[in-house]
């Protein structure tokens, strides 16, 4: 196969976390299929997330939403391994993301919701894909939802 487009292999780093690399021997071996590597390197890095489960998470933050009217209200406490993934871009916009959430939809199976701005991911998906980027495990620890008057 001939040069691959380092713009291409950019992108992919961005939306997998995967080095540069793997990325490159991967879109070699499905001769340049952009659609195809995704596939493939998302696979492999859910299957590190997932050996990553048993890791310790001491660390993180509490995220708050407020919705616009001032009258729900979710809060969050997303876990990791480290403080220095807790300080993330990534992981603070995770963090972000399920608090609106939990403000949205409530605390019930939060995980297991589908996702409120992109219905073919659950929340689970979007933990299991920043755990895959940043290396470290990362769970959901306790979610509340609060309505006025309720």
């Amino acid at each position: 196969m001939g040069k691959i487009d380092i713009g291409l292999i950019k992108k992919l780093r961005e939306e997998t976390g995967v080095a540069f690399i793997r990325i490159r021997e991967v879109l070699e071996d499905v001769k340049g299929s952009e659609k195809e590597a995704l596939v493939i390197l998302k696979k492999e890095g859910l299957a590190k997330a997932e050996k990553r489960e048993g890791r310790v998470t001491s660390q993180g933050k509490i995220f708050v939403y407020t919705h616009h009217t001032g009258k729900v209200v979710g809060v969050v406490e997303l876990l990791c391994e480290t403080d220095f993934v807790a300080k993330n871009e990534l992981f603070e916009n995770l963090g972000r993301e399920v608090a609106m959430q939990a403000a949205s939809m409530g605390e019930v199976d939060l995980e297991k919701q589908d996702f409120i701005k992109d219905p073919s991911k659950k929340v689970l998906d979007l933990v299991k894909e920043v755990i895959a980027k940043t290396g470290e495990n990362i769970r959901i620890g306790r979610v509340f939802r609060v309505e006025l008057g309720k």
